[in-house]
């Protein structure tokens, strides 16, 4: 399945993408979606509903993120060599774990949202996933089976914050609008394979990141089980899991985005994005 959450922010309603790519409402069966509709049995109940019996949304709505109460955001850097080279960092041999706050999260394709003195804001395509059940200490073998879907982020980072501050990258990391997720959640029975995947990032129509999920240098799999001896990863925690080469920072000299500047991203099943970016009075 494909789940969303549309409407205005604040006021987004379920919904999921029928086979024909028609938006359809599940207001009627299920309030929002939430950590508790994240589980194996939830998600099964879901995917027996008939979707053309579901009122059909017409127009078209803003896409919200596709799921609320998210609990912690957690992200790995530098998991792509190229990206880690590009960047002047030696190869992780243990990823790189950091977070991005929840409020940073947006739709898809809102507008993102420089802060009054940025100028050093930059881009990243990454494959996401949610927990849908509770991880503690799990095998790589079973740690999929946590996984409850997989989503676009673009780990949006304003370099300035995030390098030349001192402390921890989540400074650089969650302004407000510096996460967008979607536009849908696409569960994991439809996506077999994580690691086959490719992705790409456009700034103002230019190829910028061109990149495959099978170059991680942790792959999923790993970073679940590898995260989860450090923590509880408990349903509606999301996780990103780095980008390619192609970023904003690596090349020479930097580039970063403007006002008026648009950034569309997107992977292989999983949807696409477009943001333009603005600038904000705070």
């Amino acid at each position: 399945m494909k789940l969303v959450r549309y409407g205005r922010a604040g006021r987004e309603k379920p919904g999921l993408i029928d086979a024909d790519g028609k938006l359809r409402d599940l207001s009627d069966r299920i309030a929002d979606i939430t950590p508790d509709q994240l589980s194996d049995k939830a998600l099964a109940k879901l995917a027996r509903i008939n979707p053309a019996r579901l009122p059909l949304v017409k127009g078209k709505p803003r896409f919200g993120p596709p799921l609320t109460g998210v609990g912690n955001f957690i992200c790995v850097g530098l998991n792509y060599t190229d990206h880690a080279e590009e960047t002047g960092h030696p190869i992780p041999t243990e990823p790189v774990i950091f977070s991005k706050h929840t409020s940073c999260i947006a739709g898809a394709n809102d507008d993102v949202v420089l802060p009054k003195n940025s100028a050093k804001t930059d881009w990243e395509v990454e494959i996401g996933f949610v927990i849908g059940s509770e991880a503690k200490s799990v095998s790589q073998s079973k740690a999929l089976s946590h996984v409850a879907g997989y989503f676009v982020c673009n780990d949006v980072s304003e370099r300035e914050n995030q390098i030349e501050h001192g402390g921890q990258w989540v400074k650089g990391k969650s302004h407000d609008t510096y996460g967008p997720i979607g536009p849908w959640l696409v569960t994991r029975d439809e996506v077999p394979n994580p690691q086959k995947l490719n992705l790409w990032c456009d700034i103002n129509g230019k190829r910028m990141q061109d990149g495959t999920t099978r170059n991680m240098i942790f792959p999923i799999k790993f970073i679940v089980s590898y995260l989860s001896r450090f923590m509880t990863l408990r349903p509606g925690d999301i996780v990103i899991t780095g980008t390619p080469a192609g970023v904003g920072l690596g090349m020479k000299p930097p580039v970063f985005v403007k006002p008026g500047d648009v950034m569309e991203l997107g992977i292989d099943g999983l949807g696409s994005q477009r943001q333009t970016v603005v600038r904000g009075k705070v």
